[in-house]
């Protein structure tokens, strides 16, 4: 029998399937936003995209370079050992 994946594994999972096309992406870089939102007190990143509070609220205005360094942030943060 499987073992269940744990909800913050599963969105992980659907970041890392993202991440790669997002940095390398020629236009703007879609919001890596997957509609999780949710603040892990230990983190301080949302638990659905890996997203400071900061991030999320400077998305709408960052110029398609800061949304790719932002990927590549939580590329970094998708490698962190789970707390």
């Amino acid at each position: 029998m499987r073992r269940p994946i744990a909800v913050a594994d599963r969105y992980k999972h659907l970041l890392a399937a993202r991440v790669g096309d997002a940095v390398q992406s020629r236009y703007a870089p879609p919001s890596p936003c997957i509609s999780v939102c949710k603040i892990d007190p230990a983190t301080r990143w949302c638990i659905g995209c890996l997203r400071s509070l900061d991030e999320i609220g400077a998305w709408a205005n960052s110029s398609d370079d800061d949304k790719r360094a932002v990927w590549g942030l939580i590329a970094l943060r998708l490698k962190e050992p789970a707390a």
